[in-house]
Formats: structure tokens, C-alpha cells, sequence
């Protein structure tokens, strides 16, 4: 319902940009409109988020209410003993767990995006190109291994925490502190080590944007939210500090796909090794715990 009331935001924006331009400055800007269609996506309303700002603050919620009583939830009802009791093996309870809620992900954000394409060929009439078709392929798998950290994280405070509640808090404090207060965090820490005011201010704010960025991308959020806007924006030709160099010689027009997801290819393995790593560690603590009927 949420991405609906996004993609009728979207399709407002731009109705109201297309009336506001005349036909001979949409024929010049020919190139502009290429990417088109990827504005469902990333078009915001006067009051309502884009659907990608949807999906970054409301998907670790899902993965959150898929995973955070997975395992306690069957240990204070005593269904996880029945359960391990039976001829199968035991890490294939949380194995199964993780990967049948991670199917219900992959599920719903494939076809959430297939709904948004459809209402919007249905509405706008623009059909996407190959380029376009896989670049929004693109973003709904960095969206499906985006909430399946999340997933991952809440399986794992489900087996160390006893009760539901405690395990639903954790993950929520965590998603509140790495999604709102990272950032600020970030600067602060930076500001502190590299202050951009006093004598050494020109030297120092290099050095500070380096470090706030290095900070950011400790956050899931902020990786999820830098890939996406580069995976989605064609015109987004580098990540992080573009130096006059680099921008000595360089042809306009966009990037590929191929050249963009190079951009986006550390971002992506690091939400996939992060979603390893916490289901890893979820699992190793879930074959060494005790079950007494």
C-alpha cells in the first residue's frame, strides 16, 4: 500500500513536469527522457516519500517481523523441542527458517516492482527499455539482500534472546540507530578528529569528508540508499569525492548498466557478506545451545 501511495506521487510529479515543458524543449532534452521510467522509482511528491525511500525506512521493518521470534517464539511455547525431535537434522531448522522467510522477501519486493512497472506503462504509456529493465532488476535484488541483513539480524537476537520482546527491541534499536542517528554520528566523530574551522580548516575538510563517508557506510541504510540512487540515476558517474582530475577530459552522457553496477559492486558485497555473517553467527549460537523437553 505504501509503494501504491509512492508510485501515484511519482506519477503526479510527473504529469506536472511534462505539462509544465513545451514541445520544443522536450525535444531537445530527448536524451534527458531516455531513463524515464526510472522516475517511478525515484520521483518524490510534494509530501510523499519516492518508492525507494519507502522500501530503505519500511524494509527492515519486514525483515525484522519475519525473524524476531523464529526461534524463541517455538522455545517459550515448546514446539522447538517437538521440532528437533524429529528425523531431521538440526541445522536445517534454522537453515529453513532463514531461507523460507528470505523466499517470502525476494517474493514480495519482485513483485511489488513488478506491479509498480506495470501500473506505470498502464498510466504513462512508456515502455522500458533493456537498460531500464536491468537496472530495476538491479535495485529489487539490492533491496532483497537489504532486508535480509535485517532478516538475518533478527533471526539471530531470536536465538539469544529468551523472550520475543527483547528480541524485537534490540533490532529496532539498532534499525533506528544505524538508520537516523548513524549519520549525525558520523559527522560529529569527524568533526571532532578534522575540524573544518580554525587555521588548519582547508587541509581538514578533505580529510573530514573522508571520514564521515567511511563512517556512513557502516551503516546498512546508508549503502543500501547510495547504491540504489546510483543503480537507478544514470548521470551518477562517481561515488564519493570526484576530484577536477577526474573531471578534466571526461565525456558527458550517461553510464551503462555494466559501468554503474562497477560502482555499486563493493556495496553489494557488502550487504550480501553482512547478511552472511549475521546468519552465521545466528547459526553457530543455535547448534551450540541446549533443547531439554
Amino acid at each position: 500500500m505504501t509503494c501504491i501511495v509512492g508510485l501515484y506521487s511519482a506519477l503526479t510529479a510527473l504529469r506536472a513536469s511534462a505539462a509544465s515543458t513545451d514541445a520544443n524543449t522536450q525535444a531537445s532534452n530527448y536524451a534527458a527522457q531516455e531513463y524515464m521510467f526510472l522516475n517511478l522509482f525515484t520521483t518524490s511528491g510534494s509530501s510523499i516519500p519516492s518508492i525507494v525511500s519507502f522500501l530503505a525506512f519500511l524494509g527492515p521493518l519486514g525483515g525484522v517481523l519475519l525473524g524476531f521470534d523464529a526461534v524463541n517464539r517455538e522455545r517459550s511455547h515448546g514446539t522447538l523441542n517437538r521440532l528437533v525431535s524429529q528425523p531431521i537434522y538440526r541445522d536445517s531448522v534454522i537453515a529453513g527458517k532463514f531461507l523460507g522467510a528470505f523466499t517470502v522477501v525476494c517474493i514480495t519486493v519482485f513483485s511489488i516492482g513488478f506491479l509498480i512497472c506495470g501500473a506505470g506503462i498502464f498510466s504513462t504509456g512508456i515502455v522500458p527499455g533493456g537498460e531500464e529493465i536491468a537496472r530495476i532488476i538491479a535495485f529489487l535484488l539490492l533491496t532483497c539482500f537489504y532486508i535480509g541483513f535485517w532478516l538475518a539480524l533478527a533471526i539471530f537476537f531470536s536465538v539469544v534472546c529468551r523472550h520475543t520482546a527483547t528480541s524485537a527491541l534490540a533490532c529496532i534499536a539498532i534499525w533506528i540507530f544505524l538508520s537516523f542517528f548513524m549519520t549525525m554520528l558520523a559527522g560529529a566523530l569527524a568533526g571532532a578528529v578534522y575540524p573544518t574551522s580554525g587555521a588548519n580548516a582547508m587541509t581538514n575538510t578533505l580529510s573530514n569528508y573522508k571520514m564521515t563517508l567511511t563512517l556512513d557506510r557502516l551503516s546498512p541504510y546508508y549503502l543500501f540508499s547510495e547504491a540504489i540512487s546510483t543503480i537507478l540515476n544514470p548521470n551518477v558517474r562517481a561515488i564519493g569525492i570526484v576530484t577536477q582530475s577526474q573531471l578534466s577530459g571526461a565525456v558527458v552522457g550517461y553510464l551503462s548498466f555494466g559501468q554503474s553496477l562497477l560502482l555499486v559492486w563493493p556495496h553489494l558485497v557488502c550487504l550480501v557478506a553482512l547478511t552472511a555473517i549475521c546468519f552465521g553467527i545466528g547459526y553457530v549460537c543455535f547448534m551450540r545451545q541446549e533443547i531439554r523437553a
